[in-house]
């Protein structure tokens, strides 16, 4: 075998080696293309009735999950996705309340343009609306969720509260205890220098 032979039989087993690592992290319910151009996948989920996001390779470069039966993104599903680049996300039956937050907060990072084409089926408010256009007064859920997470920053500050005024209250009574120790021993320091004192003096008028 040639140099040349060798060079091409070399390349040939790296790039089937490198076939053969894409397929094993390609989930199992999408199509996956290696992009020559950009070393990174075009991974392709669409119209396979998908319920989840499933596990992604973290060399996603295109990910194309439109026209599935996704209705939310768990938080995080995407922050590894590092390198994507395009994004199609559109005809799912997205569930727009609070936990929709986080793939709104995502694409508007990401691509403005396809959170545009990305449009509520649930709940009836909001129905047929873009989530681009949604606030937070339109995800009732937030707003039902609201009085629980000030309860439970009200508990937080009072009990953040009584723990900073027990403190003041230990600190200036270890403040106080330490002046009275420390004007009880002067004063032991004082009597005992007083007997010594009278001491000599009744030794001297003795020797007299």
């Amino acid at each position: 075998m040639n140099k040349a032979e060798f060079i091409a039989a070399a390349g040939f087993a790296i790039s089937l080696l490198f076939h053969v690592i894409q397929t094993e992290v390609c989930p199992p319910s999408c199509n996956c293309k290696p992009l020559e151009e950009t070393k990174g996948l075009q991974i392709d989920c669409s119209s396979r009735k998908l319920k989840e996001v499933p596990a992604l390779p973290i060399n996603t470069k295109r990910l194309y999950l439109q026209n599935n039966s996704l209705t939310t993104v768990s938080p995080g599903a995407f922050d590894s996705l590092l390198s994507l680049e395009e994004i199609k996300i559109f005809d799912n039956p997205w569930n727009c309340d609070c936990h929709i937050l986080y793939l709104k907060l995502w694409m508007e990072d990401l691509s403005e343009s396809s959170l545009a084409n990305i449009r509520c089926a649930t709940p009836a408010a909001v129905r047929m609306k873009p989530l681009k256009q949604l606030t937070g007064n339109e995800l009732g859920i937030c707003k039902r969720l609201l009085p629980i997470k000030s309860l439970e920053f009200f508990w937080r500050d009072l009990v953040l509260i009584a723990a900073a005024t027990v403190t003041v209250i230990l600190l200036g009574w270890v403040l106080k205890f330490s002046k009275k120790l420390v004007c009880q021993i002067k004063l032991s320091q004082y009597v005992s220098r007083r007997s010594l004192l009278q001491r000599h003096i009744s030794k001297s008028y003795k020797l007299q």
